[in-house]
Formats: C-alpha cells, sequence, structure tokens
C-alpha cells in the first residue's frame, strides 16, 4: 500500500538557547544551531557580547558557539584567538557610538573601564544579526538552481532575514492550477537561429541575438526551446530556463523602501536578468489578498494578463530574489512573457531583462505597472470599477520621472 505523507513546516518556538542546551543534554548533534563534534569537545567564540577593564587586565564577555548564553564567560583578550570578531566588536560599539552622537565629532575613549548597557545590548544584536543574515544566505544558496551566488547585506539597521518567506526556484501553483501542460514536441534543428525552431512554430521571431541578447520589442512573447527539443544546453535559444546568470546581492535600503537586490557584476544591456516567480492563483483570490497587501503597503501581485486575466503570480511568501526587487517608475530592468515547456497562453513565465547597461554595485528595479509594452499610469488607474480600486502606496524610487504611488 502506497501512503501519501504530508510534510508541514511550521517556525520553531523554542528559542535558540533553548534548543542548545536540550542538543547537549541528549548528546546530540545539530549544525544548523551550531552543535557538532567540534563544539561538543572543545569552545569556539560566537561573539562577543561586552567589555570591562579589571586591574588593569581587559577582559570581553564570550558567547560561546553551540552553548547557550547561561554559559558565556569573561576570558582576558590575551587568550583570544579571534581578530575579526574583535573587529566587529570594536565597529559595531563605534556605529552605535556614531549614531547616538549624531551630528557631533565622535570621540571614542580607548581607556573605557565598562560599556554602557545599551552600548552592550546594541552590539550583541548586530552579533545575531550577523549570524542570522549569514545563516540566511547559506540557506538561499543551497536552494537556488543556478551557479551565480546570492549574497546578504544589512550596514542600515538590525533588520534579520524575513521570517515567513520560501525560497522557490519556479511556479508554485494553487490546486487545480497546471503550470505544465504535458508538452511532447520539440524542434529538430541542428542549428536553431537558422531554421523553423520554436518561435516560428508560433509565429513569431526568435527573441534573441547570436550574442543571446534580447532582440524583441517589449509587449513581444519570446518562446524560447523545451525539454523536448532536439538541440542541447548550449542552443542560443534557452536563456531564461538556465536560471540568474549574475550574481546578487539582497541588501537593506537606507531611505525606508525595505530589502533591495543590487548586482554584483556589470550587466549589458538587453541580458536576462532573473524569473519573477511565485504562488499562481487566480485572480480572485489576488484581489482578497491584494486588499490585505495595499493595507501592509506591500506590493507583491504580479497579473499575467498576456492573453487573459484568469491569473495572478503572489511573491509574498513564495518567491526568489525577484521578491526583493524594488520598484522604481525609471527601471533598468523590463519585463517579458516566456514559454517554454507550458504554451498555455494564460500563463506565461514572467522574465526580466536589463534596458540598458547596469554597472556592478547597482540596485536592480522594475516598474511595477509594467504590463509588456503597456504602462498602467496613475491616471488610468483611476478607471478601474469600485471593486478594483485599492489603497494607493506612495513611492518612493526618487526618479525624475516619479508618478507618486505605485499603484
Amino acid at each position: 500500500t502506497d501512503f501519501l505523507i504530508v510534510a508541514w513546516y511550521v517556525p520553531c518556538l523554542a528559542s535558540l538557547e533553548t534548543l542548545q542546551e536540550l542538543c547537549r543534554k541528549e548528546n546530540l548533534r545539530c549544525k544548523s544551531i551550531g552543535i557538532t563534534n567540534r563544539s561538543l569537545k572543545s569552545y569556539e567564540v560566537e561573539y562577543l557580547c561586552d567589555y570591562k577593564v579589571e586591574e588593569g587586565t581587559e577582559y570581553y564577555l564570550v558567547k560561546w558557539k553551540g552553548w547557550p548564553e547561561s554559559s558565556n564567560t569573561w576570558e582576558p583578550q590575551k587568550n583570544l584567538k579571534c581578530p575579526l570578531l574583535l573587529e566587529n566588536f570594536l565597529s559595531d560599539k563605534n556605529e552605535f557610538l556614531s549614531r547616538v552622537r549624531e551630528g557631533k565629532a565622535l570621540k571614542v575613549r580607548n581607556h573605557v573601564k565598562a560599556l554602557k548597557p545599551a552600548v552592550a545590548d546594541y552590539i550583541v544584536k548586530k552579533a545575531k544579526q550577523r549570524i542570522a543574515l549569514q545563516r540566511w544566505k547559506e540557506e538561499l544558496n543551497r536552494k537556488k538552481n543556478h551557479k551565480a551566488m546570492i549574497l546578504v547585506e544589512n550596514t542600515v539597521d538590525l533588520e534579520g532575514p524575513p521570517l515567513d518567506f520560501y525560497y522557490i526556484n519556479e511556479y508554485k501553483p494553487a490546486p487545480g492550477i497546471n503550470v505544465i501542460n504535458g508538452i511532447t514536441t520539440g524542434c529538430e534543428c541542428a542549428d536553431c537561429p537558422a531554421e523553423k525552431c520554436c518561435p516560428k512554430e508560433a509565429g513569431f521571431i526568435l527573441a534573441y541575438n547570436k550574442r543571446k541578447k534580447l532582440k524583441i520589442q517589449p509587449g513581444l512573447p519570446i518562446y524560447e526551446c523545451n525539454s523536448f527539443c532536439r538541440c542541447g544546453p548550449d542552443c542560443p535559444n534557452r536563456i531564461v530556463q538556465k536560471g540568474t546568470p549574475y550574481s546578487l546581492c539582497i541588501f537593506r535600503t537606507n531611505n525606508g523602501r525595505g530589502w533591495g537586490v543590487k548586482t554584483l557584476q556589470k550587466i549589458k544591456t538587453n541580458s536576462f536578468v532573473m524569473e519573477y516567480v511565485g504562488e499562481v492563483i487566480t485572480s480572485e483570490e489576488a484581489e482578497r489578498r491584494g486588499q490585505l497587501y495595499d493595507n501592509q503597503g506591500n506590493t507583491y501581485l504580479f497579473d499575467l494578463d498576456y492573453d487573459s486575466d484568469e491569473f495572478t503570480v503572489d511573491a509574498a511568501r513564495y518567491g526568489n530574489v525577484s521578491h526583493f526587487v524594488n520598484h522604481s517608475c525609471d527601471p533598468n530592468l523590463q519585463v517579458f512573457n516566456v514559454f517554454i515547456d507550458n504554451l498555455d497562453l494564460r500563463l506565461p513565465r514572467i522574465a526580466l531583462f536589463s534596458t540598458r547597461t547596469i554597472k556592478a554595485g547597482e540596485e536592480l528595479t522594475f516598474d511595477y505597472q509594467m504590463k509588456g509594452s503597456i504602462d498602467l499610469t496613475s491616471d488610468s488607474a483611476d478607471g478601474l470599477s469600485p471593486s478594483k480600486k485599492r489603497i494607493r502606496t506612495v513611492c518612493k524610487c526618487g526618479a525624475v520621472c516619479c508618478r507618486g504611488y505605485l499603484n
């Protein structure tokens, strides 16, 4: 007899400290919370919590890796062999003091006998955040299905990883929605650009040139070769399906826009950057969720309206790096509809291509109102039916041509 096992994942209600104590008591190993063979048998500094001077000797309060905070001990600096953690401690202390004394010249005293509780508290929170973001980065890179790296950075505040976000690489369809239509045929080309390939069969031109850059205008669809095509993985008509080719960084913005995404590599014009994925839901369900998201000031819904308006992609809880890409009224990414293993015109995949050369370190943005080649401006939004009207979200993109609102 076959059994269907359904796994449910919920956030653990026990603190990290409680889990570490339980693991040690039962002699269990758990790499994700720092309990390994090494940490069971030895002591390793996880981060430094506080500082004091007694009888001319400098001491640091040490949080030991894999040990609960109740096991923290004061250790003389001469015993510590962790230069990076010492550097982080001093950097975090100076950062806190500079914020407290913003606008004033910062005078750091090198012979402080003890730190004030507020300073030590900030240092501990910053250390915990640093560890949490590192673990999140490792998790994202384990789950991604492309070669390029994903980095995480927050030099702005104490915000840690989002608590209710799950990384996925492709659409997550709601029950009853089929995003793979069982295509069973592909092209027989030996040289896809030169022959009657998949795009020509669909009545369109090949979307890419010989340098694998986009050559079609916004609004036109992209038909890539599929899993049944005769051509191999190096076919110039296989671009979006290979995933993000650039190393990207999820970073905390400093102007109240939450998280954003920047590229760590130069991106040339008309290059594929990333795919927009999430839950595929009906438009009726999207309308219900949209009311909630607007009240929260969030925007994660993307209508699949290439041929109809039956379905929407919701990247609020499930998504990839594109979940964190911010809106701009003057974006450097453009939306295109893509068809690969599903030719259902109601369910295109959404790909983001560069509209110009993007420098390394530059933030990536797209227009949340982009619909192929049509921009739904704030003026036309006023013509929506009463059921479609929602709370308007103020835009903070800062572009010269900013429309003032996201919706």
